[in-house]
């Protein structure tokens, strides 16, 4: 059984081409209605009370409307997309077919769900600042929570008849950690006693005091206690000289008790990090994006703490391993979404689509808007929503172009990750240039109102690719290249250069530096450097360099450089030799090993110039392997592990042979 589609023309304010959907999709359109969710409902009941039938609903805003039906029928609730926003409300809306199957092909085929944890909070809560705002605040939120006041100043307190919430003062130094598990350090601590006549009496000051909390309430208006404050979740602040915003956060705080849920946002594979080795320090890109400070170094690798995580998914767009990644929804799913998109848009007869990426707040809102009163959407402009923008790397852009989408323009919100955004912009930029893609193909959008993105969208121009649509498999750097050789059409090109700090590039050598004391190919974390265990030469493979600087940092003669580019021929794939020498041969059994111009070069240092080396045959030592080595000082008669000739065993005949000379 085809799936059914229910069309609405919203009350004829959109117009709909039922039969050329219905041709482009699949899917059973069976006519337009014009009032769904109100005096047409009936005829949605009736699709609902089908055993296993798959029903979709093209409008999202009276999702819960439908939702709501399915559940007195004891159905499942149909697949509510939104055409009307983002393909029927707008001035190329007859032209929008292509992009309606797009938007159908992509909600049908869903997104992996969220990883969660279950986050309880008792409703612990700690509000801190001074005592004329937060004596009142306590007083209304004592009800709901167990509060306990950190005063910033000692008041004259006319205690209540029924204490209702604890007092202390002092001087909060420290906080650590999120909703349900704060942690605060607090100085100068003075505790209200609650005994006594009279105004409270608050005991000697102590420093360090320590407590646990599940909410902060912070009306002191002082520098916030979090990097990132606004995505801490149970911190709540508000500026006590705003009467309103203290309320609105005393009625936040009174919502958090109870049992949430809370998104685990990102993945963490700590084989593949390439923080450090060694306690030499390599790649820190997670650490310096993230603004919660959410990310710790933990060893040679890093640690995620999901508490903390608010899942701006900057860590996963520039982690050049793949180490972290976003899983809310996996980088997969994203992969999938987009090739998804852009087939079903060429096969509705679409041509050049563009991609329009855009968070699931501001920018829902923004197209919301501009639909509404203004232009809307172009019809070849394809909306795709996302919780995180900044987790839209250059992998993805990259994969957008090489699935069919000609641009990408990404519509920044208020709150968006920029640096990591225009970074990541900058770098698919540089590979569509150097790929023979043209300049200019993924824009970073930055508008202050609908109008404005509308009018944008519509200026702007891309020139067709011809190019044979890739299938974005793997981890993101597999699929980077794979896209990149897809718009270089099969052309022989130079490595493209690529800005600092990307996450592909070679590596040279100072030939004359390089000693080859291998310490760089040991600590190599992706394996791009190695050895070769039959001759002193170090190996290099492009494709798998991280660009994470360890060789650099560790190399002892500073012989190391990096640089940023993406090598597209096939030699990139494999091994090539960055420095070799001749083996020096040993003396004794002419095996070679070590490097010929290292030993000679110890051996002129030490000979006839050092106490060991005078007078010896120590400098023999150092011409021979390792198994020649040992076999000499073993038998050497001045070895510190000789023990002498050994002792004649005594046998019976000995004894015989003893007692018939004391016989005689």
């Amino acid at each position: 059984m085809a799936a059914r589609l229910f069309l609405c023309d919203c009350g004829g304010t959109q117009r709909l081409d039922d039969a050329a959907i219905g041709d482009a999709t699949g899917l059973d359109c069976r006519g337009l209605h014009t009032a769904l969710c109100t005096r047409q409902i009936d005829r949605l009941a009736e699709a609902l009370a089908v055993p296993d039938a798959e029903v979709i609903v093209a409008c999202r805003q009276e999702r819960e409307t439908f939702a709501a039906l399915a559940e007195e029928l004891g159905q499942a609730p149909p697949l509510a997309v939104d055409i009307r926003d983002r393909a029927g409300w707008s001035d190329q809306g007859q032209a929008a077919v292509p992009k309606i199957a797009a938007l159908l092909a992509a909600a049908r085929a869903g997104r992996t769900p969220a990883k969660a944890i279950d986050v309880v909070s008792t409703g612990l809560c700690l509000v801190v600042g001074a005592s004329d705002v937060v004596l009142p605040a306590a007083d209304q939120l004592a009800g709901l929570l167990s509060v306990t006041c950190l005063l910033s100043d000692i008041p004259d307190l006319i205690p209540a008849p029924v204490r209702r919430f604890d007092v202390m003062s002092g001087r909060l130094r420290k906080a650590a950690g999120a909703i349900s598990g704060f942690q605060v350090t607090v100085d100068g601590l003075r505790i209200a006693e609650p005994s006594g006549r009279g105004t409270p009496v608050f005991g000697p000051p102590r420093d360090g005091g320590t407590s646990e909390c599940d909410l902060i309430l912070d009306l002191s208006g002082n520098t916030p206690l979090f990097p990132a404050h606004r995505k801490r979740d149970g911190y709540l602040r508000a500026d006590p000289g705003d009467p309103l915003a203290v309320q609105r956060a005393i009625l936040a705080a009174s919502h958090l008790v109870g049992t949430f849920e809370k998104t685990l946002h990102v993945a963490l594979d700590e084989s593949l990090c390439a923080h450090s080795r060694a306690r030499q320090t390599g790649c820190t890109r997670c650490l310096d994006a993230c603004p919660t400070g959410a990310i710790a170094p933990a060893g040679d690798a890093v640690r995620v703490d999901p508490m903390i995580c608010a899942g701006c998914g900057a860590c996963s767009a520039l982690c050049p391993s793949g180490a972290v990644s976003y899983d809310a929804p996996p980088v997969a799913d994203l992969f999938a979404e987009i090739r998804l998109m852009a087939a079903a848009y060429r096969a509705a007869g679409g041509a050049a689509p563009r991609l329009l990426v855009h968070d699931d707040t501001h920018g829902r809102e923004m197209i919301a808007l501009a639909a509404r009163f203004g232009r809307g959407l172009p019809a070849d402009v394809v909306p795709l929503e996302l919780p995180a923008l900044a987790a839209f790397g250059h992998a993805e852009m990259m994969a957008a172009l090489a699935t069919g989408f000609v641009a990408v323009d990404l519509l920044l919100a208020p709150g968006s990750d920029r640096a990591t955004i225009e970074a990541e912009t900058a770098l698919a930029n540089a590979l569509a240039a150097g790929t023979g893609a043209g300049s200019g193909r993924v824009r970073v959008l930055d508008v202050g109102t609908p109008d404005g993105m509308s009018e944008s969208l519509y200026a702007s121009r891309a020139a067709p690719l011809d190019i044979t649509p890739i299938l974005p498999l793997g981890r993101r750097r597999s699929v980077t290249r794979l896209a990149a050789r897809a718009l270089a059409r099969g052309a022989d090109l130079p490595p493209v250069p690529l800005p600092g700090g990307a996450p592909y590039g070679t590596v040279h050598v100072d030939q004359d530096a390089c000693t080859l004391c291998l310490s760089c190919a040991g600590l190599c974390p992706s394996g791009a450097l190695g050895d070769n265990p039959d001759r002193p030469e170090l190996r290099f493979q492009e494709d798998a360099c991280l660009q994470c600087g360890l060789c650099a940092t560790i190399c002892p003669e500073d012989a190391i450089t990096l640089e940023p580019r993406l090598d597209l021929s096939d030699g990139a794939l494999s091994q090539r030799i960055l420095k070799e020498e001749e083996p020096y041969a040993c003396i004794e059994c002419g095996k070679p090993f070590g490097v010929k111009s290292t030993i000679e070069r110890i051996v002129a240092k030490l000979e006839g110039q050092h106490a060991m080396f005078t007078g010896s045959d120590n400098a023999r030592l150092i011409r021979m392997c390792d198994d020649c080595r040992v076999r000499a000082q073993y038998h050497d008669s001045g070895a510190p592990f000789r023990l002498g000739e050994r002792p004649r065993v005594r046998t019976t005949d000995d004894d015989l042979e003893a007692r018939k000379l004391g016989e005689s």
